[in-house]
């Protein structure tokens, strides 16, 4: 059965635009050809980290939102722990009010941008 996941991951601050964006790509591919779909996501820019991860105090936030099968998370989160660009991701699986939360985060976010 198909849960509905988000995750979270940060990269390291070194990489350039074309790097960054290089990366995302591959991790949006694994997700794709696993048979996920990617309901959403956002690129959060470069935040300040509350404290040092590997010896950096920033780093590029990205957020995919996607369906998939639990054995897909367990392979997508062990292509993060093999990419050295990645410092730190979060996957967790939401529940009914999340995917609530979630669709009404989008929609108010879309909304803002259409106004702009």
């Amino acid at each position: 059965m198909l849960k509905q996941y988000e995750t979270v991951f940060i990269m390291t601050p070194v990489l350039s635009d074309e790097q960054m964006k290089e990366t995302v790509k591959k991790f949006e591919n694994i997700l794709l050809e696993k048979g996920a779909e990617i309901i959403h996501q956002e690129n959060w820019g470069l935040r300040r980290f509350e404290y040092q991860i590997q010896k950096k105090s920033t780093g590029f936030y990205h957020l995919f939102e996607f369906k998939a099968e639990p054995h897909v998370v367990a392979e997508f989160e062990l292509q993060f722990r093999r990419d050295e660009k990645i410092m730190r991701y979060l996957t967790v699986a939401l529940d009914k009010h999340a995917i609530a939360y979630s669709e009404k985060r989008r929609n108010l976010r879309k909304a803002k941008e259409q106004n702009n």
